[in-house]
């Protein structure tokens, strides 16, 4: 996780790089930005296929730091900032820590509310089932206790069997 003094350090740099011309305020360059994401895919394909193939753990951490890095100036250009062309991995990085991280911040936020949402959902949906097959087994129980030939018998206690397994591992939980 990141520390307050590196955050204080990033913020103090990125005032600096900017003075300096190191890092500039720039419109949006789609053909820049192509660039940056095409070299960014390429680099974590070569990354894959190095590791893979047992060629090189060097050439493999290179190459994920490079698909890394494209995607971050990719995300610097959309955000209206270019990194200029001395010591451009350190103000890469100081950058995303000024610019993106709260971004991402919130992008993962949003992210983690719509898999909880849809959590819950599969949860109440998941709930429903397991009540709802406690009252088919309930009406089933009676009509096989007193209507149904023995041969459908078999199918249908296999089906209440795996139902009863699965709703009472689920109510257990709800007793510890």
């Amino acid at each position: 996780m990141l520390d307050k003094e590196r955050i204080k350090e990033a913020e103090t740099n990125v005032r600096s790089y900017l003075n300096d011309g190191l890092l500039k305020k720039a419109i949006m360059n789609e053909q820049v930005m192509k660039i940056l994401l095409t070299n960014g895919k390429e680099s974590l394909k070569v990354a894959e296929e190095v590791n893979k193939n047992n060629i090189s753990e060097l050439w493999t951490i290179v190459c994920s730091y490079y698909a890394m890095y494209y995607y971050a100036n990719a995300v610097l250009i959309k955000q209206g900032y270019k990194v200029g062309e001395k010591i451009v991995h350190k103000v890469t990085s100081d950058a995303i820590i000024v610019y993106i991280r709260q971004k991402l911040k919130e992008t993962l936020i949003e992210d983690y509310e719509k898999t909880k949402e849809e959590a819950l959902n599969l949860a109440g949906i998941k709930a429903d089932e397991l009540i709802e097959s406690f009252d088919f087994e309930r009406n089933k129980r009676s009509l096989i206790q007193y209507k149904t030939i023995e041969i459908e018998k078999h199918s249908k206690a296999k089906t209440s069997l795996q139902r009863a397994k699965e709703f009472t591992r689920e109510m257990e939980k709800l007793l510890i």
